[in-house]
């Protein structure tokens, strides 16, 4: 009945990404100069996969978290900030610099050290006794979100097209993979609950379309930053905003502040601070140096005037 539920909220989720690019397409369109759009099957048949990835990796979670409890999941799910860096110098030939690569590893550890429980906590050794094929899955799925993410990247800027055309084949293929996830599930289970597309706005309320629209929303703006900015600016700003929920919990949900809450909002700001800073606010120059500079200024100056 799990499998139901997620399957059917996925095709939800891309199924109105997909109707919300097309009205943005279509209004597009109605423009001059025209959108470019790239029909050609070379280029089309890209874009499943992706959406392949995306579904290996949505079950490798399931299967993660049978192994793991839920605090050992999200410290394990850190590792997708270090593997796209990686992906990011080894498929799209982006260089970063030492300062750059000491800021990723920085935010792993922020986020990772923001989410351990206290020792005073029931569950406190829970992160070390897990079987090791938690650990493993738990790699497979960071590895899998960074590959997806860095491929979904790579599409979107291979050519000029239009953003909206690059989703709308994004998520047309998204949403077939799904329903072919639902049909399978109703074949293997005899259709005794019906088919999938009878039952699959069951239990929807008010509170169930908010999330579908604030998901749906959140897809769109994950593949305008693919295009217009970067994997890793993706991945500090999932970061942060994690941060940020656990901010505003203070408020609106009592939500208690631990000792390492604090110390990962301060060194993700570290990394944050790190990696976009430019160079010269981050290396002071040695004040010795600064002074045999000016020396040699003045050195040069008299030689003029002397002349």
């Amino acid at each position: 009945m799990q499998w139901y539920f997620v399957a059917a909220l996925l095709t939800v989720l891309t199924s109105s990404q997909l109707a919300v690019s097309s009205l943005l397409l279509w209004k597009e369109c109605k423009k001059s100069p025209l959108p470019k759009m790239t029909t050609e099957w070379k280029t089309v048949s890209l874009f499943p996969i992706p959406s392949v990835i995306y579904l290996i990796h949505n079950n490798v979670q399931f299967a993660t978290l049978t192994y793991v409890d839920t605090s050992t999941y999200q410290i394990l799910g850190n590792l997708k900030i270090v593997t796209t860096g990686i992906l990011f110098r080894l498929f799209l030939g982006r260089r970063l610099s030492n300062l750059q690569w000491m800021a990723i590893v920085l935010l792993a550890v922020g986020t990772t050290t923001s989410q351990v429980r206290g020792c005073g906590e029931a569950s406190c050794d829970s992160i070390f006794s897990a079987p090791i094929q938690g650990y493993m899955l738990g790699v497979l799925s960071a590895c899998l979100s960074a590959l997806a993410g860095i491929y979904t990247e790579f599409l979107m800027k291979k050519n000029n097209d239009s953003l909206y055309w690059q989703n709308i084949q994004l998520y047309t293929f998204g949403t077939f993979f799904n329903m072919a996830r639902l049909l399978a599930d109703d074949f293997r289970g005899g259709f005794e609950n019906g088919p999938w597309w009878q039952r699959i706005f069951n239990g929807y309320t008010i509170t169930t379309w908010m999330v579908v629209l604030n998901l749906g929303s959140t897809g769109l703006l994950v593949s305008w930053l693919m295009k217009h900015a970067d994997n890793i600016v993706k991945v500090y700003s999932t970061s942060m905003a994690m941060l940020l929920t656990m901010i505003l919990s203070l408020f609106l949900f009592n939500f208690k502040p631990t000792l390492q809450l604090f110390l990962g909002i301060i060194i993700c700001m570290m990394s944050l601070h790190m990696y976009f800073a430019p160079p010269n606010l981050l290396l002071d120059k040695p004040l010795t140096v600064k002074l045999d500079e000016e020396k040699l200024i003045e050195v040069s100056i008299d030689r003029r005037t002397l002349s």
